[in-house]
Order: structure tokens, then sequence, then C-alpha cells
């Protein structure tokens, strides 16, 4: 096939002027070269292929080498990491255990301590109870001694009594009986002359009982009122705000209302002083509306002045108003009406002159309605008997004239200017609703607290009582109380015994009707108590 394509090489002919033979041989050459090289690609491809398996399946087991010893080395890893973990976990149980052990022991330690101390503690109380059964014995045993020569001793003696006196028991217990006898009747013909005094004494009796029924039903307030009032500031700045530029603020205000204010050190407030109680508390509304507005100057000043006196009238007739419903009085003059308002703004000796004037009708009142007497007439009269106090600071004379002038100016019955007249004995009280209104003046005046002299004497009794009490051996402590009618007194046990106690009570009550004055009686109560404490450890 080679010599062919040589010659076909060499031969410069064209294809055309080949012969059948040689095209055939050219053909079979053809052919045969095609099938050779297709045989050559085909062994050649085989090969190729193998090669490039093998070397796929060589990186592949190298990879699988690869990742075999990856996985190897992370394996290593993983099982070095767990057991660092659970060395570790190990470590702190370990440390946890032994940490409960030692606080197990200390408190196994703390606990025998305590039964130790315990122990202790008992071991030293049976050795004290011992003790004291030991004194204790010897003491019965020095008492029995002693019982035993005292019974000698009262032998001697009542053989010796028996001997000097030349009489033997029985006479000398017939004895005693007469004398005991004798004072019993005594006893007895004194209870007898208390019993004549009480019957004597049944009107008066009758007459505390409806005053006591008559006050136990009223309970009417007082108020005690001063000579200043206090206005509080919201700050210390509207101290100078009342001031005002050179002082023409307060200026305005003193002069408008009468009242001085008093600006000192006191913090966040103002002083109203003056002796008119009605321009005392127009200033004080006034200054009050002033703070709050904040527009302090002479022309709101006296504008806010107008708008407090309005507002105090208004105040003095509702206060009358009031009063007149509170006690039942109707038909009185408005004048009138108005002059009850103005005792809200008065007082005697710290006491309200308009609630004294209250209490006074309701008094009369009930009494008058316990007598059988006219309870309208008599409240009349007793709200209206310091009528006077409203006026007496403006018009010369005493509120006893000033009012009877006032009733009788306002058409009042006769019966009630009597009793205005009459209230403090300025003449001789004529009516029963006088003698009701002069009785229920004293006991609204009179009791304790009601003014302020008489509180400072009831405190000094009570002062008085516990003073009495306290000088006296083995007194303790002593209360005064029952508005000074009754008397606790504890007294000491390890000073004094049942037995004294008696003559302790006996000696204060001498010491008190001796040294003090005082309305009915004075319970005098000595307490003695004993405590016996123990402590359980």
């Amino acid at each position: 096939m080679l010599k062919c394509i040589q010659l076909f090489r060499k031969r410069e002919v064209h294809v055309i002027t080949l012969t059948l033979a040689e095209i055939f041989i050219l053909v079979a050459v053809t052919l045969g070269i095609v099938v050779i090289s297709n045989v050559f690609a085909f062994r050649f491809g085989i090969a190729y292929r193998k090669k490039i398996a093998e070397a796929e399946i060589g990186s592949a087991e190298e990879e699988a080498k690869r990742i075999i010893s990856e996985a190897y080395k992370a394996g290593e890893n993983k099982k070095r990491e767990v057991l660092l973990e659970a060395k570790e976990e190990i470590h702190r149980a370990r440390m946890e255990l032994d940490r409960e052990i030692k606080e197990r022991r200390s408190e196994i330690q703390r606990q025998e301590r305590r039964l130790q101390q315990k122990e202790e503690n008992l071991d030293r109380k049976v050795e004290s109870l011992e003790i004291r059964e030991e004194k204790l014995n010897k003491k019965t045993k020095e008492i029995q001694a002693l019982q035993q020569e005292i019974s000698e001793i009262y032998k001697k003696q009542v053989d010796e009594l028996e001997r000097i006196s030349g009489l033997t028991v029985e006479e000398a217990k017939n004895y005693l009986l007469k004398n005991i006898e004798n004072e019993i009747k005594h006893k007895a013909a004194i209870m007898i002359k208390d019993v004549e005094a009480k019957a004597r004494e049944e009107a008066e009796q009758k007459a505390k009982n409806i005053i006591t029924a008559a006050i136990q039903k009223c309970a009417a307030d007082h108020v005690a009122e001063t000579t200043v009032s206090v206005v509080p500031l919201p700050n210390d700045e509207m101290k100078g705000r009342i001031i005002g530029r050179e002082g023409r603020n307060i200026r305005t205000l003193e002069t408008l209302t009468g009242i001085d204010l008093i600006i000192d050190d006191t913090p966040e407030a103002v002083i109203l002083s003056g002796f008119d109680p009605i321009r005392r508390e127009i200033a004080r509304l006034a200054l009050e509306k002033l703070i709050i507005d904040g527009r302090i100057h002479p022309a709101r000043i006296e504008e806010t002045v107008e708008r407090a006196k309005k507002e105090v009238e208004n105040t003095i007739r509702q206060e009358g108003e009031h009063a007149t419903f509170e006690t039942g009085v109707h038909g009185l003059h408005p004048e009138i009406i108005k002059l009850l308002g103005k005792l809200r703004f008065r007082t005697s000796y710290g006491q309200n002159v308009l609630k004294h004037s209250i209490e006074v009708a309701h008094l009369a009142g009930i009494m008058a309605g316990e007598l059988g007497v006219d309870v309208s007439l008599a409240k009349r009269a007793g709200l209206l008997h310091d009528i006077g106090k409203a006026v007496d600071h403006e018009m010369e004379g005493s509120h006893v004239t000033i009012g009877a002038e006032i009733a009788k100016k306002y058409k009042e019955s006769q019966q009630v200017i009597h009793a205005i007249m009459a209230h403090h004995g300025d003449i001789e009280p004529e009516t029963t609703i006088a003698c009701l209104v002069q009785a229920a003046d004293t006991i609204s005046a009179a009791r304790p607290g009601a003014r302020r002299e008489n509180l400072e004497t009831y405190i000094k009794r009570l002062e008085k009582l516990e003073e009495i009490a306290n000088s006296f051996s083995g007194v303790d402590k002593s209360f005064a109380i029952q508005a000074g009618r009754e008397i606790r007194i504890m007294v000491k046990p390890e000073d004094v015994n049942d037995e004294d106690a008696v003559f302790i009570a006996r000696d204060i009550v001498k010491r008190i009707e001796n040294e003090l004055e005082y309305p009915g009686q004075i319970k005098v109560n000595v307490i003695r108590e004993t405590r016996v404490v123990e402590y359980a450890k």
C-alpha cells in the first residue's frame, strides 16, 4: 500500500487517466488506511481513557487517604477535647464535693459546740438548783425552828399577860368583844347621822342630777383664740413682695386693716397681731387672697381688703343664723343675729363667746325641760345673755348693761332682759329662767378645760395629787385619772407588803383631805404587783 501511495505521489497525471485496476487498488488502499486508522484510533482511545481512569482512581485514592487522615486527626482532637472536659468536670465535682464536705463538717462542729454549751448550761443549772435546794432545805429547817421558838415565846407571853393582867384568856376575849361592840355602836351612830344628812340633801341632790343630765346631753366645742394669726407663705421671696418698694405694700395693708404685720425670721410665715379679732380676720383673708393672686400693690390691696370685709360680714351673718338654727331660737331681730355672729370672733379667758352662748342655751333649755319651765324662753335668754360682748369694746359700760340695753332696743321680753342683767349677780334673780341662765353660765365656764385659768388650777390639782402620792416611801409611780377623782398608786412589792399598802392608802387619804380643796370625793387605789420573770435559753 505504501508503494501504491508512493507511485501515486510520483505520477503527475490526473485521476481520470488512471486505469480501472489502479482505481480499484487506490480505493482498496484508502479503505484499508481508514480501517487501520480507525483501529489505531480505537486502541489509542481505550489506552487514553484507561490512563485517565487510572489517574482519577489514583487521585481519588489520595483524596480518600487525605480525608481519612483528616478525619482521624479530627477524631483525635475531639477525643482529646472530650477527655479534657471530662477531667475538668470531674475536677469541679470533686471541688464541690470537698466544699460541701467542709460545710457539713463545720455545721456538725457548730452543732457539737451548741450541744456542748447546752450541756454546760444544764450542768450549771443543775448545780444552781442543787444549791438552791440546799438553801431552801436549810431555810425550811430554820423556819421550823423559829416557829417552834415563836410558839414557846407566845405561850410564855400569854402566861405572863395572864399573870400581869390577872385575866384569863376567856376574860380577855370578853373584854375585847365588849370594846368592839362599843366601837360598832359608834359607827352605827355615824351611819345613822349620814343617812339623816342624805335625807336633808335630797333636794340638792335632785338639782345636781338635773344639772348633770344637762351637762351630759350638751357637748359644745371650745375654740381658744389668741391675739395673733399666722399666715403661711409659699416661699420666703413672698415676704419682699408683701413689704413692697420702700414698704408701701405693708403700710397700705396695715392702714386699711388696723392690724400689725410682723415679718421676722420665721420661715415662710407672716404674723398678724391685733386685739380686734374681726379686723385680724379681715387682714388674714386679704393677705391670703393677695398671696394666691400674686399681684401685690396698693390698688390691689385696697380692692382685696374691701372684698375680705364683705366676706367677713357674710360670715358673721351666717354664724349668727347658724347659732339660732342650732339652738332653735327664732324670731330674733336681724341686728341681734348680726351681733351673735360677731361673738364668733370674741373670746373670754380663752373661751369662744359664741360657742359658750350656744352651750348656755342648750344647758338652760335642758334644765328648763326637767323642771317644766318654758324651754324656748330659757334657750333665748341663754343665747342672748352675753350679747353685750359683741360691742363692749366699742361702747362704755359692762357687757351686762350693754346686753340689756340691746335687748330693750330690739324689743325682747322682760324675762330675757332680766336674765341678762342677773346672770353675773349684778341684780338678784327673780325668775326661774334667770336662775337657770345663771347656773348654765357657771357650768359652761367652770368645767375643766373651758377657760384658761380654770384649766391651770385643774392641772395644778392633778400635779399636787401625784406629788402627795409620790412623797411616800415605797411608791414607784402614781397616776391621777378620772379628771382628778381617782388616783392609782403603784408600790414596790419588795418594799411594801399587803399590810403596809393599807396604811399607805389611809395616810394618802388623810394628806389629800388636809392639803387639797376639791369637789366630791377622790378614790385612792394602791396597787401592789408581784412578778416572777425567767428566761428560757
